[in-house]
Formats: structure tokens, C-alpha cells, sequence
């Protein structure tokens, strides 16, 4: 019987040596697997992002007199000012709309979570352009909004053509980029956990606050920081809905680049962003650790 029996274990052991083989090479061949999108990011990014840093250093002379220019001016320090200022507003006002939804697609049932799923989804599929027109349309003076507000008695509220609309809109394009990051850590933390809070004598808001919400940290963190960093180059909507007192950085190097083909001082002002942008992802950085182990809801 051992005999045959012998054969038998090594045809069974054939298959399994062979997968093991190959997961050995992936392992010892880390980087052919990644060797394609690197090189994707290297041409499409890598290569316009040099030539653009190479022409802020050099047009219309070698030197730094583009950087000179851009931080001895009121103006340019004013938008730039701005610009942070806007993003944070609108990274605000995703995580304080982004949160509760996303709790919420947590403890609904599967129907309704996948109904909820979709209307995150579906923004991705219409053009952005399309979306800040429907915003024109919903916040101008004769539009939706001011319509019902007329309509109750009250007095309209200016807001086309401001911060406030501008924030409104890119509010809106940017929640899924909010929710998303919130849902992917929520939906592993064990709801029991609330509910051990609260056999051992903490209200239900306490429990909310002092065991949930510390759980969900990393994910608010992760979407916060996508939200901000997005929110600083977005040129559509704030050239739509803002105005000379809502311009945004995006806008003055559009200005410079295509409006005075002054590719100099138009590059400047995009790697004075692009430094800023990395500078906040090396202080953000630490935050998305996540610092307590979140168990999963069996």
C-alpha cells in the first residue's frame, strides 16, 4: 500500500511546488511588477512636472527672479492665502457632510447600503464641468436656491460669484473622495465595541465619541488630506462659480500660462503649490497611522 500510495503523494505535491515557486519569483521580482506604472508616471508626470520646474528657473533668464517676483507681491501671496483657505473650508464642510453618511452606509441594510453606494458613485460618471454648470444654474441670483428663499418671505443671498459658492461647488465634487476613505475603515470597526461601552455604564454619545470616533481617525485623516490637496489645484469650478474675490492660484497661472504665455512665472506658481502640497503630506503623513488595532464585525 505504501508503494502505492507514493506516487500518488508526489503528483499532489507537483501542483503545490510549482505555486510556491512562482509566488517565490513574484516575491524576489518586486519591482518588474511595478516597473509599468512607473514608467506610466514617469512620462505622463514626471517628464511635464521637470519641464515645467526647468522653465520657472530659466524663462525669461536663468535664476530665481519668477520666485522673487511671485513672493514680493501682495497679490500673488493674497490668492495664495486664499487658496489654503478655500480648501479648508471645503475639506470642513466634506467631513462634516462625508461622516454621518458614511456611519450611516455602516448600520443600514445591504439594499439600502448599495442605494447609498450608488448615489456616492454616481457623480464620478458626470462631467465636472457639467456639475459646476448645474451649481450656475441652482446658485445665481434668479436661480433655485434665492427662488425658495424669496418665496418663504426672506431676502435673497448673494451667492454667485463668491467664496461661498465656490466652496459650495467644489464641496460637492470632492465629498465622494471624503466618503469613501471614511467607509473603507468604518465598515471593519465592530459596532459590539459601542456596545460594551455602554454595558459598562457610558451613554450612547459618549460611547460614540470615546470608542467609535477614535476608530475612524485614520480614515477621516486619509479623506481629509485628499480632499485638501485636490482642493488646492482645482481651476473649473472656482473659475465657474467665484469671482475677482474668489480667485484661486489655479486660476493665475491659467492666466499666466495660456492668457501672457509667460510660461516663467505661470511655472513658478505651480511648484510654489506642488512644495506647499508636499510640505502638508510630510506633516499629514503621520496622522494616517492608524494607532488602535479596529476589529472586524463578524
Amino acid at each position: 500500500m505504501a508503494a502505492t500510495a507514493t506516487p500518488e503523494i508526489s503528483r499532489s505535491r507537483a501542483p503545490a511546488d510549482a505555486a510556491g515557486e512562482r509566488r517565490r519569483w513574484f516575491r524576489g521580482q518586486p519591482f518588474w511588477l511595478v516597473a509599468p506604472a512607473l514608467l506610466l508616471l514617469l512620462v505622463a508626470l514626471g517628464l511635464p512636472l521637470a519641464i515645467v520646474t526647468l522653465r520657472s528657473f530659466s524663462e525669461p533668464g536663468w535664476g530665481l527672479q519668477n520666485y522673487v517676483w511671485f513672493f514680493g507681491s501682495p497679490v500673488n501671496l493674497t490668492v495664495l492665502q486664499r487658496t489654503f483657505t478655500i480648501s479648508a473650508w471645503v475639506t470642513l464642510v466634506c467631513v462634516v457632510a462625508g461622516y454621518p453618511y458614511a456611519y450611516a452606509m455602516t448600520i443600514v441594510g445591504p439594499r439600502v447600503r448599495l442605494i447609498l453606494i450608488l448615489c456616492v458613485l454616481v457623480p464620478f460618471w458626470v462631467s465636472g464641468v457639467v456639475r459646476t454648470l448645474a451649481w450656475v444654474i441652482l446658485l445665481q441670483d434668479s436661480g433655485v436656491i434665492n427662488s425658495m428663499i424669496r418665496g418663504v418671505g426672506l431676502s435673497p443671498i448673494k451667492l454667485i460669484r463668491t467664496q461661498t459658492g465656490v466652496v459650495i461647488g467644489m464641496a460637492q465634487v470632492l465629498l465622494p473622495f471624503m466618503i469613501l476613505p471614511l467607509y473603507a475603515v468604518m465598515k471593519t470597526i465592530d459596532l459590539r465595541l459601542m456596545q460594551a461601552a455602554r454595558s459598562l455604564g457610558a451613554s450612547p454619545a459618549r460611547a460614540f465619541v470615546q470608542v467609535y470616533v477614535p476608530l475612524s481617525l485614520p480614515g477621516l485623516y486619509a479623506g481629509a488630506i485628499i480632499v485638501f490637496i485636490l482642493a488646492l489645484g482645482f481651476y473649473i469650478t472656482p473659475a465657474l462659480l467665484g469671482g475677482p474675490r474668489s480667485t484661486m492660484l489655479s486660476t493665475l497661472i491659467q492666466n499666466q500660462v495660456l492668457s501672457l504665455l509667460n510660461w516663467g512665472k505661470g511655472g513658478a506658481m505651480g511648484v510654489v503649490l506642488l512644495v506647499a502640497t508636499f510640505v502638508l503630506l510630510a506633516l499629514a503623513a503621520p496622522l494616517t497611522r492608524q494607532p488602535h488595532k479596529t476589529g472586524s464585525r463578524r
